[in-house]
Formats: C-alpha cells, structure tokens, sequence
C-alpha cells in the first residue's frame, strides 16, 4: 500500500466535510471520475456517520482517514476508530420490499457502503476498527 494522505481528527460530526475533502481530493489526483468520486464520499460518509454517533457512546474519540493506493493501483479509504467493536461485514442487507413504514430502522447507510464500493473489509486489530472501502 501507498499511503497518499491522511487525516486524523475528533469523531465529530463537524469533521465531516474535513474527511470528505481529504477523499475527494486525494480521489481526484488519481483520475478518478468525478461521477465515481461522488459515491466514494457518500460510502466515505455513511461510515463516517456510523462511527461519529455510535462507536465511542457518548464519550470522545479520534477518527483516522487514510487514502491509498494497492498493489493493484486500486484507490482505497481506510477508516480507524478505537470506538466499539463493529463488523459492518455482518450486517444483513435491509428489508427494501415492505412498504417504509413496515422497515426496521437501521442498516441502509450500510447497503449503500457494500453497494458503492467495489470491495469492502473489516478487521479489528489493536483495539481498533479498521475499515477499507475499494474502488
């Protein structure tokens, strides 16, 4: 891996457009599309979100931003926290049939992550979360 840029900030919402900018920008320098860098800062966001409001439960916490490029020249986010153990991997894809009043809350900021990236990992390690979205 090629680190090309990192960021490591409080996990706070207002950080938000920080991380997205960090992406996009870095995105940008590798002739990504600007169509594809726009998914890549939504997947980035949603699980930037997830971390902001749940992984430390009311107390204070970093959040670290990197983006890379693979062996295969493939651009990659990876996001780590030392909030709460979360395997998005594990999630189960939400109900998209019954009618929206019926749906459980929860899970679509998720499906959008696994439905935008080409290839999404997950491992904890060290006490942290560390969550790779390809593309």
């Amino acid at each position: 891996m090629r680190l090309l840029s990192e960021l490591k900030l409080p996990a706070e919402i207002s950080n938000l457009r920080d991380f997205i900018n960090l992406v996009s920008k870095c995105a940008e320098e590798q002739g990504v599309s600007p169509g594809r860098i726009t998914e890549i800062g939504v997947a980035t966001e949603e699980a930037l979100v997830n971390i902001c409001m749940y992984a430390y439960q009311g107390a204070t916490g970093d959040v670290k931003v990197s983006c890379m490029l693979d062996d295969e020249n493939r651009f990659v986010i990876e996001i780590e926290d030392t909030g709460m153990a979360f395997d998005l991997l594990g999630v189960g894809d939400p109900n998209l049939t019954d009618d929206i009043a019926e749906r459980e809350v929860g899970g679509l900021g998720v499906f959008i992550i696994k439905e935008l990236m080409n290839e999404v990992q997950y491992r904890r390690e060290d006490n942290k979360n560390i969550l790779k979205l390809v593309t």
